[in-house]
């Protein structure tokens, strides 16, 4: 494992402060959110879908201390875009949002820098107060949404209100799971690219390295793993 302590030259404005929540898209969100809540020790937090006012898709989100999750599934059959994703991963998550600071001076940070914008700045409002948004494209087919909150008062996001419908009573009366915050995100890529996604990173937004393994220490790693398991196996057959 290498870990780094140069951190590279800082941006002169924009703060990235957290992971805000993963975004999955699923082919059924209410049965995700569900297998969540009494599987993985998550509750019901909110939820916009038609009785909402969103006609296209419905979304459930779930929480469990500062990790928060919001499975979304489209509302009609011709929403091309949902189902080709579907078709070629599965059920996964589709964004990773971050909550910055002066979101406008990191969306012009991207743009200068090459990064492909999915969707240039943007606000969303309700009795809650205003959101704004940017989103850029990262490795594969997934998003990377910038939120700045401000004020925000809201339950979660504009458009969401608490969960409606029957509560559960299962997952009041399981063991409390502990999962407390999201530290770090796993992005697979194929053989030999993960070192340009993580130079897209340092590039487009200024990230810099804190650690990494390579190609000879991850072999090692599973040579060694292999070996255990291979030493077990002879012992039980004998």
């Amino acid at each position: 494992m290498t870990t780094y302590t140069d951190k590279g030259t800082q941006p002169d404005a924009g703060k990235f402060l957290h992971f805000d929540h993963l975004t999955f898209w699923v082919g059924n969100a209410k049965q995700a959110a569900s297998y969540y809540t009494t599987r993985m020790g998550f509750e019901r937090f909110a939820y916009k879908g038609l009785e909402t006012g969103s006609r296209e898709v419905c979304s459930h989100a779930v929480r469990q201390n500062k990790i928060v999750f919001v499975f979304c599934s489209a509302l009609t059959p011709n929403n091309e875009t949902m189902g080709r994703h579907l078709v070629l991963h599965g059920d996964g998550v589709k964004d990773i949002a971050f909550e910055v600071e002066d979101l406008e001076s990191i969306m012009k940070m991207a743009k200068e820098r090459g990064a492909k914008i999915v969707k240039d700045i943007w606000t969303e409002e309700d009795e809650g107060g205003v959101c704004k948004y940017g989103q850029v494209q990262t490795y594969g087919d997934t998003t990377h949404t910038f939120i700045e909150r401000g004020g925000y008062k809201g339950l979660f996001l504009p458009g969401f209100k608490a969960p409606i419908g029957a509560v559960d009573p299962l997952p009041g009366q399981l063991p409390v799971i502990g999962l407390n915050f999201i530290d770090h995100i796993v992005g697979n890529q194929p053989e030999l690219e993960m070192e340009d996604v993580a130079k897209w990173y340092e590039k487009h937004l200024m990230f810099h390295r804190f650690w990494s393994v390579d190609d000879t220490q991850i072999h090692t790693e599973y040579s060694s793993l292999r070996s255990i398991v291979m030493t077990n196996w002879e012992e039980t057959i004998k």
